[in-house]
């Protein structure tokens, strides 16, 4: 998905492109790049280099390259926007993101509960929109046991199974660090009312799977609400009024998305209007536009000035120009050059 918010829009306006594919899965990048290639493609007009830090600085600092599109993690959003700044090149750096939904009382409480665990256990939350942090304003914290019911309803499996709903995580440290991160969660106080951590599937038993995982009761001085988790991991909070959970919201360091449920327009309208979040869905779990609005994450979770996709991506991948022309009939004798701003007389 995400090589597909950059070489296609550079392609349009008349760049080349290099690609630098997560070490951990570059797979889906080639084959993009074969179909590129039967889709009729020159050679060289969109290139795939692969390594870690070595490739990254490469591309960060090579002349030939002017611009570099980054979706990642915080440390090396940072190091890139720093390093290709410092060279002179245009930089867009989506990070990192803690993504909040408030569940109203009055929400549609099927609806919620549904959007809301496929939006935090889909793709093991290994999504940078990822709903992974739900604020329940008052009663609406009664609809924990049905959401815990949800959420072990899902399939946990090798991801090429048919029927699976949470795959394993990308890696063993990746493994590691969420399952770090919940303990954590229950060393400061948290209530562990869905546990996924010891989830064995057959025939993997050797996989990174983590199953779908209920912290309740997290205040936001925990280690697991700081945190970015990046797992199949969704941490409840319970405030009791709107402006609570959006003081809560607009509090937190990053601001890439957010969404409210509700049935009521006046409580959607005051969110959307005094939340501090880039992109806002209501009753929209995953409020990611399509490719023809840009991508529009703020604070700590975007470095830069042109977003992704939409116009600003357009404008990330074009250099404007502006030529100012002046035609005369015929040719008109004058005594003194102008020297007055503008010239043109």
């Amino acid at each position: 998905m995400i090589p597909l918010w950059m070489f296609p829009a550079a392609l349009v306006t008349g760049n080349t492109s290099v690609v630098k594919p997560s070490e951990q899965d570059p797979g889906a990048t080639l084959m993009m790049m074969d179909l590129l290639a039967q889709a009729g493609a020159p050679p060289g007009v969109v290139n795939v280099v692969h390594g870690t830090h070595d490739a990254v600085n490469f591309v960060c600092d090579h002349p030939d390259i002017k611009a570099v599109s980054f979706v990642g993690g915080d440390a090396a959003g940072k190091h890139i926007y720093k390093r290709a700044s410092a060279n002179g090149k245009r930089v867009q750096c989506n990070m990192g993101a803690k993504n909040h939904g408030v569940i109203m009382a009055d929400a549609n409480k099927e609806h919620t509960l549904n959007q809301l665990s496929g939006a935090a256990f889909g793709a093991a939350g290994q999504r940078c929109m990822a709903l992974s942090t739900a604020v329940f304003v008052g009663e609406a914290k009664e609809w924990i046991p049905d959401l815990v019911a949800r959420a072990k309803a899902l399939k946990v499996n090798a991801g090429h199974v048919p029927g699976t709903d949470v795959g394993p995580v990308i890696s063993a440290q990746a493994k590691d660090r969420i399952n770090r991160l919940v303990e954590s969660g229950v060393k400061e106080g948290a209530k562990l009312v869905l546990d996924g951590r010891g989830v064995k599937v057959p025939g993997f038993e050797k996989g990174n799977f983590v199953g779908p995982t209920i912290l309740t009761d997290v205040k936001p001085t925990m280690e697991c609400y700081r945190e970015e988790i990046f797992g199949p991991v969704l941490v409840c909070l319970f405030v009791d009024t709107l402006d609570e959970a959006i003081q809560l919201v607009n509090s937190n360091a990053y601001g890439n998305g957010t969404a409210i449920f509700t049935t009521n327009g006046a409580t959607a309208r005051k969110f959307s209007s005094e939340i501090d979040v880039g992109q806002v869905g209501v009753n929209v779990p995953i409020p990611v536009p399509l490719s023809m609005f840009s991508f529009s994450g703020t604070r700590g979770s975007f470095l830069g000035t042109n977003h992704f996709c939409g116009k600003q991506g357009i404008d990330f991948y074009t250099e404007l120009k502006t030529v100012v022309s002046f035609w005369r009939q015929s040719d008109v004798s004058h005594t003194k050059a102008a020297v007055s701003m503008p010239t043109q007389q």
